[in-house]
Order: C-alpha cells, then sequence, then structure tokens
C-alpha cells in the first residue's frame, strides 16, 4: 500500500500536478462567481436607478 506522501507526489510529479489541479479549480469558480457578481450587480444597479426615477 502506497504511503500518502507517495500519492501526493505522484513520482515526482506531484507538483505539475496538483498545481494543475488548483489552476482548473479557480478558473471553475470563477466561471461560476463572475456571472453571479455581474447579474448581482446590475439588480442593485436596476433598483439605484428605479429609486430614482420615483424621487
Amino acid at each position: 500500500m502506497s504511503s500518502l506522501s507517495e500519492v501526493f507526489g505522484m513520482g515526482g510529479h506531484g507538483v505539475y500536478v496538483w498545481s494543475c489541479y488548483a489552476i482548473t479549480l479557480v478558473v471553475l469558480v470563477l466561471n461560476v462567481a463572475q456571472p453571479w457578481l455581474a447579474r448581482r450587480r446590475l439588480v442593485n444597479e436596476e433598483a439605484r436607478r428605479r429609486r430614482r426615477e420615483v424621487m
């Protein structure tokens, strides 16, 4: 049975493999967060605009 350090080391390629996983995770999170934040900003701007028009 392999030790945990061997699993994470991946025969000397661990740094490359785990950095690729990290970059992929960051891109996926940004792909979800960016449209959500943009929509939230748009809704807030629209609400502000409507309040100004009412006054």
